[in-house]
């Protein structure tokens, strides 16, 4: 497992119940709304890859990673690699991506960390951005959450 290198964590208090926002966090038709449109592709299991294929400044980009932990509804981790890192695709430059969730008398706590980031110009880059997944997951859950879904 990746553990080295910079790390960043973020949090975010989501109305709804843990079991709606692990739904968001593995359902690819649900991660295309909240995660900058991307398509994911995985089965979920514990080795199986997981792939996010996107667009960014015009062009399109495949990452990809593992699935390390998969414990329905409160933790899933899994690694991480994208050729914008300007990284060579080998173990010790892949990310690892944890999204732990805990259940608040019926809202959640979402809290998402990543470690071994290659550098402090993408640690930086992954503090603006995680911010604003975290918000669009909570957007994204509440008002399912507010029509009964």
């Amino acid at each position: 497992m990746v553990t080295s290198g910079l790390t960043t964590t973020n949090s975010i208090t989501i109305r709804a119940p843990i079991e709606k926002v692990w739904k968001a966090l593995t359902s690819p038709h649900l991660i295309k709304r909240w995660f900058f449109g991307v398509d994911t592709e995985t089965d979920w299991k514990v080795g199986s890859l997981l792939i996010h294929r996107g667009e960014h400044q015009g062009k399109p980009y495949e990452d990809k990673g593992r699935i390390v932990r998969f414990e329905p509804p409160e933790l899933l981790v899994h690694t991480h690699w994208s050729e914008l890192s300007g990284k060579p695709d080998s173990p010790e430059h892949y990310q690892e991506v944890s999204w732990a969730l805990s259940d608040h008398d019926g809202a959640t706590e979402l809290t998402i960390t990543e470690r071994n980031l290659p550098s402090e110009e993408l640690k930086a880059v992954s503090e603006k951005t995680w911010p604003v997944v975290l918000d669009n997951i909570k957007v994204l859950v509440e008002q399912e959450a507010d029509k009964g879904g």
